[in-house]
């Protein structure tokens, strides 16, 4: 299988990474192929700009667009890691949505609305919280993120999505908590 793995944490030291590097080690040793893409390792531009719209318009995507949807549609299962902030996650993993999952290659509009283009793909959601799960469980902040994230952005281009981890409080547990989860998360992608 192919795993395409989105990282967006600025901190290479952080939980986030932690989890990343476990996944990557996991999917390897069992033979499976791995390209990870750390948004801001790489520096991803997330600004979508007037001239990313002027090229999109005349048929030509941006060098830096076209080289991510290549890993896009070369991927079979895409694993987006990423901490919740406010409610939400990070500007440049927002950023790289606007810009890479695009008309014409994420979605189309058809006769009959929307049309999905990625359909086939699956994906699985990993997110690190601060915020225990206390407080966002009964507030419904979990099926709005399921919503928004997964049905919103994911479903909506065809991607199909596994499983949606909310990891609480990652900066206030112990470090057999935090050991607990990677092994929740790994336990998931063992064959």
């Amino acid at each position: 299988m192919k795993n395409l793995i989105l990282f967006a944490h600025p901190n290479p030291a952080s939980f986030s990474a932690g989890v990343k590097e476990a996944v990557s080690e996991l999917l390897k040793s069992q033979g499976e192929e791995v390209i990870v893409r750390d948004l801001y390792g790489i520096n991803f531009e997330p600004r979508l700009s007037a001239q990313d719209f002027q090229s999109f318009q005349q048929g030509n995507i941006p060098a830096d667009i076209a080289a991510e949807q290549g890993f896009i549609s070369q991927s079979d299962r895409i694993i987006i890691i990423f901490p919740t902030w406010w409610s939400g996650m990070p500007a440049i993993l927002k950023g790289y949505i606007d810009r890479v999952l695009s008309y014409g290659f994420a979605y189309k509009m058809g006769a009959n609305g929307p049309e999905a283009l990625l359909k086939g793909k699956k994906a699985v959601i990993i997110t690190p919280q601060g915020t225990p799960a206390e407080i966002y469980e009964p507030n419904g902040f979990y099926k709005s993120f399921e919503v928004t994230q997964d049905i919103g952005i994911f479903n909506y281009c065809g991607i199909e999505v596994s499983k949606h981890f909310n990891l609480a409080a990652v900066t206030s547990v112990d470090d057999a908590t935090r050991k607990s989860y990677i092994e929740q998360v790994t336990s998931f992608f063992k064959n």
